[in-house]
């Protein structure tokens, strides 16, 4: 496992059933982890991002005060949510960036993901990138809408 990995999974395992919400110090974690702090900067902000149900508060001084707050949405919000977020244009690259995190959250089977790639892969869009990238954005949040 990588550093970032180790990090994420230290986090995580910080919050319980009982337990929605983790303070830490940046510097504290750092020394922990025999860091520099900006790595868990890096952690934080890629791999605890609203779109996969935290919302982080940080402070400046003291050794870095972070607020990890996990937010229990449905299926059905973060899909929304992601809808909202995904914008006019979509790449080939941003696809399979969204389909990794559906698959690590579960939020959509192996067959579903399939389907979301080839529907939305460059081999079938075969036009201009500028009039690809708004037809994939389009089918793909079209499919998303209709995910059960």
């Amino acid at each position: 496992m990588r550093m970032s990995d180790i990090i994420e999974e230290f986090i995580k395992d910080l919050f319980d059933d009982d337990n929605q919400l983790v303070e830490i110090q940046r510097n504290e974690l750092a020394e922990h982890f025999n860091c520099v702090p900006s790595q868990i900067n890096y952690v934080i902000s890629t791999r605890f991002k609203p779109s996969q149900g935290y919302y982080v508060e940080s402070k400046r001084g003291g050794g870095g005060h972070i607020t990890i707050k996990k937010v229990n949405n449905t299926k059905s919000d973060y899909f929304m949510h992601i809808i909202k977020n995904i914008g006019e244009e979509m790449t080939s690259k941003d696809v399979d960036i969204l389909i990794s995190d559906f698959l690590t959250y579960d939020l959509i089977t192996k067959e579903e993901a399939k389907l979301l790639k080839v529907a939305t892969s460059d081999n079938v869009l075969l036009l201009a990138k500028d009039i690809k990238d708004i037809l994939r954005a389009k089918i793909f949040k079209n499919m998303l809408l209709n995910i059960e």
